[in-house]
């Protein structure tokens, strides 16, 4: 039986509102700083535009990138891959407003514990093409 009162800090919900927390910091010219923390030394971005972007690239120059509008991430699920770490799965639907149509893809965050502290150790973006 589980303990109720056992926080789970790769479970779903905790992976999911820190993958929130992610986006609402893209959106508010902050991504950098929040990555930068969040990111192992060793960490890379996979972007769809195939760039490869370190925590060192991360940090210099994506508080710089144009701002998220809005933001919707759906169909998460959590792939155990580890006694200490986890990817999260889900589809994001994002705008800016200067772009006419949405910026739609499957991402994947796999996060690792570190010192009791969840760090994002990879991310990879996949386009959706219809």
């Amino acid at each position: 039986m589980t303990d109720p009162t056992h926080f789970d800090p790769l479970a779903l919900e905790s992976l999911l509102a820190l993958e929130h927390r992610g986006w609402d910091a893209l959106s508010s010219h902050r991504g950098g700083a929040f990555y930068g923390a969040l990111m192992t030394p060793e960490a890379v971005m996979v972007l769809v535009n195939g760039m490869v972007l370190d925590r060192e690239t991360i940090v210099a120059g994506l508080d710089d990138s144009p701002a998220w509008d809005s933001y919707t991430l759906t169909d998460a699920r959590v792939v155990p891959t580890g006694e200490d770490s986890a990817a999260l799965v889900y589809r994001a639907s994002a705008r800016r407003a200067a772009d006419p149509a949405p910026f739609e893809a499957l991402m994947a965050s796999h996060y690792r514990l570190v010192d009791d502290e969840v760090r994002l150790t990879f991310y990879q973006q996949t386009t959706i093409t219809h």
